[in-house]
Order: C-alpha cells, then structure tokens, then sequence
C-alpha cells in the first residue's frame, strides 16, 4: 500500500468516527427513519407516477405523522383526562382523615396531623420538580430536535431514495447480480420482521384491547398501547396485562367477566400470536424462533427501542451475506461490480 492510499484510508476511518460520534446521540430517531422510509418507499414508487418525488415525499411525511402521532395524542389524551378526573373528584372528607389519625394514635401512641404531613410533602415534591425542571426541559427540547430530525431524514429518504439505490449499486464493491440476490434475501428479512413482530403486535395488541373495552376495564385505550409495545417481546407478549385486567375484574368482584376475558384472551388473542406469527417469519425471513429472539433481546441491550426490530434484521443480514457469500466465492475478486 503506497502512502497515498494509506492516507486516503486513514482519512475514511476517522470521519467514519467521527461520523458515528455526531449520529449516536439520536440514533434511535435515524434508525426510525430508515425503518418508516423503508415501509413507505413503495407508495412512494406509485405516487411518483403521478406527482413529483418532493411532492410525494411530502404527502407520506404528512400521512405519517397523522397516522402515528395522533393515536399517540388520543392515548396521552384519555391518560390526562383520566388523572384530571381522579383529581376532580378527590375529596379529602371521604378520606376521613379524623378517622385515620385517630386510627394511627391508637396504633402507636403518638399524635400526627395527616393534613400537615400531606402538605409537608407537597412542599417536597414542589421543591425537586422545580430543581429538575432545567434537565426536564432540555430532555423534551432534546426529543423535539430528534423528531424533527426523523421526519427531514424520512422526506430525503423518500424523495432520493433511487439516487441512494443508485449510489449504493455502484459503491458496494460487489457485481450486480450478487448484490440483487443480497438485497433480496435482506429485504425478505425486513418484510418478515415487519410482519412477524410489528404487524402481529399491532393485531394482538388491538384485539386484545377489544377484550378489555368489552369487559369494562379502566383505560382501555391506554393499555391497549401497552400491549402493542409487549406484544414485540416474545415470551411476554400482552399476558401481563390482560392478566392484571383478569384480576383486576376478579378482585371488583365480576367474576364472570374475569373467566370471559381469559378465555378470549388465551383462545382468539393466542391465536394471533400462534398463527400469524409464524407464517410471516417463516414466508418472508426463515429464520429460526431462537434466533429471532436473540435478535430481539440483543438488540434491545444495543439499540434500544428500535433494537427490537433492528435486531432480527441484523442476524438475518448476517445469514443473508454468509449465504450470498459463500454460494458465489469463486466468482468475487475476478468480477467487476455492475
């Protein structure tokens, strides 16, 4: 290697460092970019038969947003609504604190003003929330500035999308049809990954929620999120929630309701996860239950949030590019890429 090359590779590897220093802090938004512009890319491709590709890029960024955000303020909506009502309707004489205070000197000999002790808290309370309203604030600020950031990086995603295909076809050192069969065996892992985790989630979730509002459990909207999110996690999935919903309605005393929700829960929201779970992933990415939940899991440890998809995604580009591989070893080094 002659000093220019070494120079030109040196140069490479420390803005490559650099790079990942400046993309790490948001990298959960980047990597949810790539994965809301990798499931809109194919309405893209159809829009641009009728509209210009910023035009159309700008419509799904639209669509997105009301498509994701809103549900998101419908839940946050109903859980503050939720707590405005508890406060509304808190009433410190059917605590009968005279009772509770009589109740505790009999218990331990000793006097207390519950009423103080409240107020004494709140104080408290008051005192750290003010101290930390600085960090909570630069927080927020710091979530705004990376959901800005994700919807610029998914609209550039989608309006240059083949000018990145084109880029990535010419830079990856690899000839055209390899790099085809590459790309395809990794986008059948995106696909089974989509609907094997995010997809099913979302339908176990939701019909799981249909149990809960049938049922008359509180928040059933709200929980209803949170099964979504759970339902991502094999070996978890929804259980502890309509679990704690079947308590919950046993404790109330509803005990035919509680014996309802179990049954439709562990019989059509088991389905879900029975049935479409496994025809996704083994239609689309083929990959071993084991090895998607190591992916899950792992990814979670290293990516986060988005690590529950991009998990998978990594294992089964790893078993897409040793199969690639090894198939075509002969034929790399003489070829050129084209």
């Amino acid at each position: 290697m002659n000093l220019s090359k070494g120079f030109v590779l040196a140069l490479i590897v420390a803005l490559l460092a650099l790079s990942i220093l400046l993309v790490q802090p948001f990298l959960q938004y980047v990597l949810g970019a790539v994965l809301l512009a990798y499931v809109l890319y194919p309405l893209q491709i159809r829009l641009e038969a009728h509209v210009s590709p910023a035009v159309a890029a700008l419509s799904l960024v639209s669509l997105a947003v009301a498509g994701f955000v809103a549900p998101f303020v419908v839940v946050l909506a109903t859980v503050v609504d939720r707590a405005d009502r508890l406060l509304r309707d808190f009433d410190t004489d059917s605590m009968q604190i005279g009772v509770i205070e009589s109740r505790i000197e009999e218990l331990t000999g000793q006097e207390i003003d519950v009423a103080s002790e409240l107020a004494g808290s709140g104080r408290e309370i008051g005192t750290i929330v003010f101290e930390r309203s600085t960090q909570a604030f630069g927080t927020i600020t710091f979530h705004l500035i990376g959901i800005a950031l994700a919807l610029f990086l998914v609209y550039y995603l989608l309006k240059d999308g083949d000018d990145l295909v084109d880029w990535l076809n010419q830079t990856v050192p690899l000839p055209g049809e390899i790099q085809r069969d590459l790309y395809t065996d990794i986008n059948n892992v995106m696909w089974g990954v989509l609907f094997g985790h995010v997809f099913v989630a979302v339908v176990q979730g939701v019909v799981a929620g249909v149990g809960l509002a049938v049922t008359g459990v509180p928040n059933a909207l709200f929980w209803t999120a949170v099964m979504i999110v759970l339902a991502m996690v094999p070996l978890v999935g929804a259980i502890p929630v309509w679990g704690g919903a079947v308590l919950y309605l046993y404790l109330t005393n509803e005990p035919l309701l509680a014996v309802g929700l179990f049954v439709y829960s562990v019989v059509v929201v088991g389905l879900t996860d029975d049935y479409l779970r496994p025809f996704a992933v083994d239609r689309y990415a083929k990959l071993n239950p084991a090895v998607i939940l190591l992916g899950i899991l792992g990814g979670a440890y290293a990516f986060g949030v988005m690590g529950l998809f991009f998990g998978p995604v990594v294992l089964g580009a790893l078993k897409a590019a040793l199969r690639v591989g090894l198939e075509n070893w002969s034929r790399l080094g003489g070829s050129d890429a084209g």
